[in-house]
């Protein structure tokens, strides 16, 4: 899509909505949809390929970066409310304190680096308005790229099988990890200091050996978290963490994919610690409503156990969302040119006077 110019036509068309809430350029938008649809490390690869492309700043890729990371649907709905706990009602809580306290991590950090900030900034020419600045952004960009659509094809294929081999050895590295760390007894040490210093939140003590483990490999963690014979609401809440904190295998296959840019992963890391925060919050209010949560439960009860369909549901998601977004930049666009002709138009009355 990068190398067809679409991401560059979207960069374009994009900014006036990415921009004023997350100080990011329009291009941002494609990897926003992608990553909150597809789980990660999805963010974390099109941050560094826009970074590549020179579509965004080193600031404005960190700040990315820090919140487009997120667990998939398929994965809060199927594996876990599905799969672990057979409560499909629960996808709708779990997901809304996921997504919504990654949002709220993205509005946060829009202020990140923001005084140094060298922007790649948006002007849009009074006389070739929003759309066709888009449209010759997407004919520059396939031009210059330069590859046949067979060649671009393949190269997806390869990049793709390449990151998918890529996060199958890290999840078993850190998989093994955790069985070493439990043999020496290290993992109870963890579990102790976790303990210690979430002691305010009187969780059952069977979760903080399951907390331990999630933060070294998230699938593991939340597993052994819906296991345990805790109260649902506290295994929510640790569920809630794990997933905002994504676990150290995680953040090791997201480092990878952006090894060779420029990009600060302290903000990454930042934004970690404040989502799993935010997340624990919000979802602590939202299981008092999870009587209500039927109303965001899909009408298909195949979906989430079924990849195929989910990955046609995302699909259809990540389009919806990007027709939105579009309508509500072009309608920002359109109420900017209003404003700009209203202020030319008084400025004009004021000179004849």
């Amino acid at each position: 899509l990068i190398g067809l110019g679409l991401v560059h036509f979207l960069g374009d068309l994009l900014e006036p909505i990415m921009r004023p809430l997350f100080n990011l350029p329009g291009s941002s938008a494609f990897v926003l949809a992608m990553g909150y649809t597809s789980g990660a490390p999805i963010g974390a690869v099109l941050t560094g390929k826009i970074r590549r492309q020179n579509l965004c700043t080193k600031t404005e890729a960190t700040r990315l970066m820090a919140f487009t990371n997120n667990a998939s649907p398929l994965f809060i709905f199927g594996a876990i409310a599905v799969g672990m706990f057979d409560r499909p009602a629960l996808g709708a809580i779990i997901a809304s304190a996921h997504y919504f306290a990654n949002i709220c991590v993205g509005l946060i950090l829009r202020f990140y680096g923001a005084k140094h900030q060298q922007s790649l900034s948006f002007r849009v020419h009074k006389q070739a308005g929003l759309l066709a600045k888009a449209t010759r952004s997407l004919y520059r960009a396939y031009i210059t790229d330069g590859r046949p659509l067979g060649k671009l094809l393949g190269d997806a294929i390869k990049s793709s099988i390449q990151t998918l081999l890529a996060i199958g050895g890290f999840i078993i590295i850190f998989s093994v990890i955790i069985e070493i760390l439990s043999t020496i007894g290290l993992l109870t040490l963890l579990a102790k200091g976790l303990s210690f210093l979430l002691s305010s939140l009187q969780l059952d003590k069977n979760l903080h050996h399951a907390l331990s483990c999630g933060i070294i490999e998230m699938t593991i963690g939340i597993k052994l978290t819906s296991e345990t014979v805790a109260p649902l609401k506290e295994q929510l809440i640790v569920i809630s963490i794990i997933l905002g904190w994504l676990g150290l295998s995680i953040h090791a296959q997201a480092i990878s994919m952006v090894a060779d840019t420029d990009i600060d992963i302290r903000p990454y890391l930042f934004g970690r610690i404040l989502h799993s925060i935010f997340a624990g919050i919000l979802v602590t209010i939202l299981i008092r409503f999870q009587n209500l949560a039927f109303v965001f439960r899909m009408p298909n009860p195949l979906l989430w156990k079924n990849p195929w369909l989910h990955s046609l549901h995302c699909l259809r998601f990540t389009l919806i969302l990007l027709c939105i977004m579009t309508l509500l930049s072009l309608l920002l666009y359109l109420l900017s040119q209003l404003n700009y002709l209203r202020k030319y138009y008084f400025s004009q009355t004021y000179l004849k006077k």
